[in-house]
């Protein structure tokens, strides 16, 4: 008996000390913003899915004040090959004919409305939104090396009001990349780049891209050559000397841009691996990659 209260009590100190190692964060960024990016096999697996929205839901009620930008490419891929057409990709960026536009509108409201359920399941209030509404998103046509991909869109204008009024009235946002140029056509926004644009316009604190991977690698192949924590000049002298390159360097982009925005610090993080956000945020080491202006003390 006394040696199974032992382990109790020492549990229970154990959960006490995680508690207090994550005091100083969350007094630190008490009412500060942050835009999370939430994609990649994260969304395809539904225990996966809660536990991120779980740690989503913690972050707001402990003061922070969270917006989700969120994914769907997986999905949009599976109804379009429903439809008879193959889904096809330039440079990363999905063709989007007119066809295409409406299934991925279709897709990425569904999936919307359904991290809004989720959220509210957990007593949350949250409001789901594309870029459409409210004209939160304006876009330009984008192209990809000089070829015609469709109604792909490029930020040009974000109006962070929209996105203001519901976090003073306690709203988690939840935004579907999908924008309008000023003809009021509509196009499909690659969501890091969404993030990105969102993140620099409200002035947000922290930017979180969930992702399939740990992180940036000097070598993507040696484990040892992780790197926890960048600047990003650093690593746009990685990007000059060819060490990092391939997929990984459209997000890199956006890390250096959301930084050079005003973001303070970008991280990006394996949406795999359950609460990561909270292991980034409220423990000393952290679990990814976090990009930052100039190199200084603050671990976080």
């Amino acid at each position: 008996m006394e040696t199974y209260l032992n382990r109790e009590q020492s549990e229970a100190q154990r959960k006490a000390s995680v508690l207090i190692e994550a005091l100083p964060y969350i007094q630190k960024f008490n009412r500060k913003i942050v835009v999370i990016k939430y994609g990649g096999s994260a969304m395809n697996n539904e225990e996966l899915q809660r536990n991120v929205i779980k740690d989503v839901t913690l972050l707001k009620l402990v003061g922070f004040k969270p917006i989700i930008v969120h994914g769907g490419g997986k999905a949009i891929s599976k109804w379009v090959e429903k439809s008879g057409k193959e889904a096809a990709f330039v440079n990363g960026l999905r063709v989007t004919d007119e066809e295409t536009m409406e299934i991925a509108e279709m897709v990425l409201g569904r999936v919307n409305k359904n991290l809004v359920r989720l959220v509210e399941e957990l007593g949350v209030k949250a409001v789901g939104i594309s870029g459409k509404d409210g004209r939160l998103l304006t876009v330009t046509k984008k192209y990809s090396d000089g070829k015609d991909i469709g109604f792909v869109g490029e930020v040009c204008g974000v109006k962070p009001k929209i996105l203001y009024d519901m976090l003073d009235n306690d709203y988690l946002p939840i935004v579907a990349p999908i924008g309008m140029d000023e003809n009021f056509d509509t196009y499909n926004i690659n969501a890091d780049e969404a993030a990105s644009a969102i993140a620099r316009a409200v002035k947000a604190d922290k930017l979180v891209y969930l992702t399939d991977i740990a992180g940036l690698y000097r070598d993507i192949n040696d484990p040892d050559s992780f790197i926890p924590r960048i600047t990003i000049t650093e690593a746009e002298a990685l990007i000059d000397e060819g060490i990092i390159g391939g997929g990984m360097l459209p997000k890199l982009a956006n890390c250096t841009q959301a930084v050079r925005g005003g973001v303070h610090r970008v991280h990006i993080l394996d949406g795999r691996i359950p609460h990561s956000m909270l292991l980034e945020f409220f423990t000393e080491k952290g679990i990814g990659t976090m990009f930052h202006l100039k190199t200084d003390t603050d671990m976080n």
